[in-house]
């Protein structure tokens, strides 16, 4: 903030409902509503028991599903489309058919002349462990709808790049856990006693993260 680094706006989108309750968490929790009435108190600060905005902040409720339903909304809440954008899907693309995550991705990459997608999923879902991964889900009444995008670290690139991206790249998240500097990974790791480390191994490698990216104006 003091380097005035922080983004000019946050678009926070979820189902309505799921919005209804973070808003109703927000303003019945004072360590959540206080630091948003603080920080808004020169600016025009709009909330009520279905959406909050904000001249910094949105949270938009919305189906990714539409991107039409999507736009009017964002362009509602004072999205600029010309600014360099970040996009950012946490286990979100999965649950939607390919058809589906693919009109998102396209809508994203027509939309924002310059912008980064950041996606992370699930990976490798192919093999014994994959497999498993989504019986259990299952057994639970939940339905990975997108999960064959979701068979390689080649897929999910080949998603993005066929959406309209410029390129894109990806690595299982054991890959990401081995980037970090080990003096941090000697100290986290010392918290708590790991005794699974094959399992926790075996998951990490069939999680994932995706990003991709188009920039028109060369930045």
């Amino acid at each position: 903030q003091d380097e005035n680094l922080l983004p000019r706006k946050y678009f926070e989108v979820d189902f309505p409902m799921i919005v209804a309750r973070k808003i109703h968490n927000i303003k019945s929790k004072p360590p959540l509503s206080k630091p948003i009435m603080e920080s808004h108190s020169g600016d025009s600060l709009l909330i009520d028991s279905h959406s909050l905005d904000s001249s910094r902040y949105s949270i938009v409720g919305a189906d990714l599903r539409s991107s039409s339903d999507l736009e009017e909304k964002l362009r509602k809440h004072s999205l600029d489309t010309h600014l360099p954008t970040l996009l950012v899907a946490e286990c979100v693309l999965v649950y939607m058919t390919p058809q589906q995550s693919a009109s998102l991705l396209k809508w994203a990459a027509s939309t924002f002349p310059v912008a980064m997608v950041i996606n992370y999923e699930q990976v490798n879902m192919r093999d014994r462990f994959g497999q498993i991964m989504i019986e259990n889900l299952q057994r639970r009444h939940c339905n990975l709808a997108g999960v064959e995008l979701c068979s390689s670290l080649d897929s999910q690139r080949e998603r993005l790049l066929g959406s309209g991206w410029d390129n894109a790249h990806a690595v299982d998240m054991m890959k990401v856990y081995s980037f970090l500097p080990q003096a941090d990974v000697k100290r986290i790791e010392a918290l708590e006693f790991l005794d699974e480390k094959e399992l926790f191994e075996q998951l990490m490698q069939h999680y994932c993260i995706c990003w991709a990216s188009k920039d028109s104006s060369n930045l």
